[in-house]
């Protein structure tokens, strides 16, 4: 039976600060490669719109990856932003779905599209240690994952509030840093409810050795 997780945000937070030493410049070098890379391929005038639909789902899924390497301790590099082209379509698949899933609940109220929002934010996780799951697998997933710890990603989320209008303050320049900070938190919230659920127990779908 899965166990209800008692990890503080705040203990999340400092963990994502321990996985981050010595990889600070690694971590804001990579930040600036994907921001460079979705600019540049988003201003190629008359493609924009394709390039999110192509192009920008499988970077969205190689942060994951990167994410997960850092607040895992395992070898990490800014190449791996790259790999959500390693499982193209199913990147694709899964924004596309989870996009479309939001703005259908949004259209009932907002409260509904915020809800179903914190209820697939772990399903890009899910795909990058599942390579064969298919995106509504994933999806399906990340719902039973984050039934009880709604509330609690939320909570997490503000505790980057502060953080979040420093970056403005700096001219958007500290988000170099904060992002990263920000982003190996939830990568640690999603390792956390992974020990404390049990949604792979029976299943060969999660391969904890992926990295």
């Amino acid at each position: 039976m899965a166990t209800f997780s008692q990890t503080r945000n705040s203990e999340l937070m400092y963990q994502a600060r321990q996985a981050l030493l010595g990889k600070w410049g690694l971590a804001v070098g990579t930040c600036f490669v994907y921001c460079l890379v979705t600019i540049v391929v988003q201003i190629i005038p008359g493609l924009a719109v394709l390039m999110w639909i192509f192009f920008i789902p499988p970077m969205y899924i190689g942060c994951y990856v990167f994410n997960l390497a850092i607040s895992r301790n395992q070898p990490a590099s800014t190449s791996q932003i790259f790999d959500g082209f390693n499982n193209y379509w199913y990147a694709i698949g899964l924004y596309l779905l989870m996009m479309i899933f939001i703005i259908l609940w949004s259209l009932l109220l907002v409260i509904p599209g915020i809800i179903a929002a914190f209820s697939y934010a772990m399903a890009p996780y899910i795909l990058v240690d599942n390579p064969t799951i298919t995106p509504l697998n994933a999806i399906r997933k990340s719902i039973q994952m984050m039934r009880g710890y709604k509330w609690k990603l939320f909570g997490l989320q503000l505790r980057f509030l502060g953080w979040i209008l420093l970056g403005i303050l700096t001219l958007g320049i500290g988000y170099l840093w904060i992002t990263p900070y920000i982003e190996v938190s939830y990568a640690k919230f999603y390792d956390d409810l992974l020990k404390h659920t049990n949604i792979f127990q029976k299943t060969k779908e999660y391969d904890s050795s992926r990295f």
